[in-house]
């Protein structure tokens, strides 16, 4: 009878054990656009933005596209890294299941998708916030039903949680005369509309047990090279700026506003404009010697708008600032990311067994292309190595973000 009890206990430990080994480790959730998407769109089969051509991704693991808009890794990617957390694998990756969310978190980002519903419409399919709040509350019930709602709350309620989006919603919308939002709103009413919707879709997420957000403000998009091309000077578009800092200093009031209401939880809002900025302007500071073309371009044509496999590639990718018309490049994306570390001091959150973090992936060369752009990049600085691109995701709720149109 006494080695019956024993075994009986023995038996409760270990599975008290396995429950609980589903809360021992922090992941990660992120909510946002094409600055952190890491495949969605590949998966959503009449999007328009997509990443899944040459020579994206060339910097990354097998040096194939991968889904992230650049030729590496994405800030998130790295602030991850340097936090221990697994990188969360897309959301829409047919292969997702539970466990892998159990141990990876999810990433929802959508390249195109913004605040608004309406913003990106000219993209055709994508996710937009709304969406996304929407997989991510279907993804919750999914883990209830794997662990038991108790568990599946902690679960959540430990995990870290990433909002970055916004800048879709001027270039794509707002400061687009083919968006109705263009001429309904002028700057002060559309900056309240998109800063009330982000202030509603805040306060569900905490109604969803979000606990340990940070919500990250816009760059200067008006120095991205698609607005400078655009420009008559060929400089930054100042207006595109100023809306920019402007969304910064309204969101960070209404964070500041709304977060003694949200019981228990940390909503942090980390405005990065000043770091982006500096390293655009000064860019030899930062050990690159261009910051206002895109590396991969169509030669003298532009804007090209993406990175296509008969593009040209700069000569070393490790000195432009920007990768395409839109997105920074890894080079860029790192020092960034290390600003924003320092910046806010993050902290690691997840110990292995040697007491550290989950290891940052190391530079390796990347591969050499072929073809017109072979001739023109020899070298790539900053890439991580294969065993650190995500595994292929993992949801089967996957199959259930249908039109992904909102």
């Amino acid at each position: 009878m006494k080695f019956v009890a024993t075994l009986a206990l023995v038996i409760i430990t270990i599975l008290g054990s396995v429950i609980d080994g589903y809360n021992c480790k922090i992941v990660q959730f992120i909510f946002g656009d094409s600055l952190s998407d890491v495949g969605n769109n590949e998966y959503l089969p009449k999007s328009l933005a997509k990443a899944n051509l040459p020579w994206y991704g060339i910097d990354f693991g097998n040096g194939l596209p991968n889904g992230r808009f650049t030729n590496g890794r994405t800030v998130s990617d790295i602030i991850g890294d340097d936090m221990g957390l697994p990188r969360p694998p897309a959301f829409m990756d047919p292969n997702l299941d539970e466990d892998m969310i159990l141990n990876n978190g999810v990433n929802y980002a959508s390249g195109g998708g913004g605040i608004l519903n309406e913003t990106g419409g000219y993209f055709i399919q994508r996710l937009c916030m709304y969406k996304q709040i929407e997989l991510f509350k279907g993804t919750q019930e999914l883990i209830a039903r794997k662990i038991g709602k108790n568990e599946s709350r902690k679960f959540f309620q430990e995990a870290r949680y990433v909002v970055a989006l916004g800048s879709n919603d001027f270039i794509n919308n707002y400061l687009m005369p083919v968006y109705s939002d263009s001429w309904t709103y002028n700057d002060d009413s559309f900056m309240d509309y998109l800063v009330g919707t982000l202030r509603d879709q805040l306060k569900m997420l905490h109604g969803l047990g979000v606990r340990q957000l940070m919500a990250f403000g816009l760059g200067p998009m008006g120095c991205i090279p698609l607005q400078r091309v655009l420009s008559t000077s060929g400089g930054c578009q100042d207006k595109t700026n100023k809306l920019a800092k402007k969304f910064n200093d309204a969101t960070d009031k209404m964070m500041r506003e709304l977060s003694p209401s949200l019981s228990g939880a940390t909503y942090k809002f980390g405005d990065a404009f000043d770091v982006v900025n500096d390293v655009i302007i000064n860019p030899y500071r930062y050990g690159f010697t261009n910051s206002d073309s895109p590396c991969c371009s169509f030669g003298r044509i532009r804007p090209a708008l993406t990175c296509i496999p008969a593009s040209i590639l700069c000569k070393d990718r490790s000195k432009y600032v920007f990768w395409d018309e839109y997105h920074p490049s890894d080079s860029a994306n790192m020092i960034i990311a290390k600003e924003l570390i320092k910046k806010f001091k993050f902290t690691r959150v997840n110990q292995d067994d040697n007491g550290q973090g989950a290891p940052s992936p190391a530079p390796q060369s990347g591969p050499v292309a072929d073809g017109p752009a072979a001739a023109d990049s020899p070298s790539a600085s900053d890439a991580p190595s294969a065993a650190d691109a995500p595994s292929a995701a993992d949801t089967p709720s996957a199959a259930d973000a249908p039109s992904a149109n909102s």
